[in-house]
């Protein structure tokens, strides 16, 4: 008997390795996916916790719902993108003349 462990993935053939890499990484991906919706949905209950305390809390908030509402937009929908891209560099604008 040997102290080390026999390395399975030298002993197949190349499409075998090629499905076992495909199966480890569709997992890894599956595991981050679920990391992320978990993250997601502990800041959408901190975000939704208490109405904000000021301007810039509400621009945060209004960001990220402008981030999720741009995700769900279809590529050819560029009048609506180049809005909240106007959006967005309006709320950096307030916020750099409200620190001045």
């Amino acid at each position: 008997m040997t102290d080390q462990p026999t390395n399975l993935d030298a002993h197949r053939g190349m499409a075998a390795q090629k499905a076992t890499d495909l199966r480890r990484l569709r997992s890894e991906v599956e595991a981050d996916q679920e990391a992320l919706r978990t993250r997601q949905a502990t800041l959408e209950d901190l975000l939704a916790a208490a109405p904000a305390t000021d301007w810039p809390e509400a621009i945060e908030k209004a960001r990220y719902l402008l981030g999720l509402f741009a995700q769900s937009l279809d590529a050819s929908d560029l009048r609506r993108r180049k809005l909240i891209d106007h959006v967005l560099a309006d709320f950096d604008h307030l916020l750099d003349k409200q620190n001045q």
